[in-house]
C-alpha cells in the first residue's frame, strides 16, 4: 500500500508544499496542483487546504523558474518572452524542463516508483502556464493518470500532439475558459482532441480564464473528481486487489 509523501523524499530542488488529511490508511489519490505564471505554490496550497478532497493528498509544486528583473514568483517554461504590442509575457515558451520536473521527477521517480501510488490515482491540476505543463507532463509520460484539470491551459505548441504510432493520450482532461478573451479558442480544443482520446470542455459565462469565483463555476471540475477520485471506502480492509 503507498504510503503517505513527504516532502524529504524529493528532490531538494523542487519546492513544493503537501497538504495532508488525517486518515486511518495512506491516501489513495495525489492530486498535484500546478500555478500560473508568476504566482507561487503558496496560491494553490490554500487551495488544497480548501477543497479538502477525501482519500486525496495534495502537492502544490512551485515552477522551478524565477521571473527576471525581481517581479517575484515563478513560471514554468524554458525561457522567458514578452509581447511588446499587449506589454503581456508569453505562456508558451517551451516546456522541457517543467515537463521532465513533473512528470519524471515527481511523478515517475518518487510517486510510482518510490512509494508505489498508480498512475491511474494520480491527477493534475494547473492554472494557466500551469495547466500547460500538466499537459505536457502528461504527454511525456506516455502513460494514463488519473486526469488533468486545465483551466485557461491549451496544449503548448512545442509538445508532440499524438503518442507513438498516432495513439492518443488516455489521460481524461477538463478544460475550462471563459467566453471571450481565452485561450480555450476552438483551435485549442481541436488541438486537445487531436491528442487526447477523453476531452471535456466547460465553457463559463465570464470573460477571461481567471480562476473560479463561486460554486456555478466550481461545478465542473467537483464532478470531474467525482469521476476520477479513487476510493477504498467501500472495499473491505484485508481484500487482494487482482490486476
Amino acid at each position: 500500500m503507498p504510503r503517505e509523501p513527504v516532502a524529504t523524499d524529493f528532490p531538494s530542488h523542487i519546492h513544493l508544499s503537501i497538504v495532508q488529511r488525517p486518515y486511518k490508511q495512506s491516501p489513495v489519490n495525489i492530486l498535484i496542483f500546478l500555478h500560473g505564471l508568476g504566482d507561487t505554490k503558496e496560491s494553490f496550497t490554500h487551495l488544497a487546504n480548501q477543497m479538502s478532497l477525501p482519500e486525496t493528498t495534495c502537492i502544490s509544486l512551485q515552477g522551478p523558474n524565477s521571473l527576471p528583473f525581481d517581479l517575484g514568483g515563478f513560471h514554468w517554461g524554458d525561457d522567458i518572452t514578452f509581447d511588446q504590442s499587449a506589454g503581456t509575457m508569453d505562456y508558451d515558451t517551451g516546456f522541457d524542463q517543467s515537463s521532465k520536473v513533473v512528470g519524471q521527477e515527481v511523478i515517475e521517480k518518487v510517486l510510482i516508483q518510490k512509494y508505489g501510488y498508480k498512475p491511474r490515482n494520480i491527477l493534475l491540476f494547473g492554472y494557466g502556464q500551469g495547466g500547460m505543463t500538466a499537459i505536457a507532463a502528461a504527454l511525456t509520460l506516455r502513460m494514463e493518470l488519473g486526469g488533468i484539470v486545465s483551466i485557461g491551459g491549451p496544449r503548448p505548441s512545442s509538445v508532440s500532439n499524438l503518442e507513438d504510432g498516432g495513439i492518443k493520450n488516455e489521460t481524461p482532461i477538463i478544460v475550462l475558459g471563459g467566453s471571450s478573451s481565452t485561450l480555450i479558442t476552438q483551435s485549442a480544443l481541436t488541438s486537445l482532441k487531436d491528442t487526447f482520446r477523453y476531452v471535456e470542455y466547460a465553457k463559463w459565462s465570464k470573460p477571461g480564464d481567471g480562476m473560479p469565483r463561486n460554486k456555478d463555476e466550481m461545478l465542473p471540475i467537483m464532478k470531474f473528481f467525482a469521476r476520477r477520485l479513487q476510493s477504498r471506502s467501500s472495499v473491505p480492509e484485508d481484500a487482494i486487489e487482482v490486476g
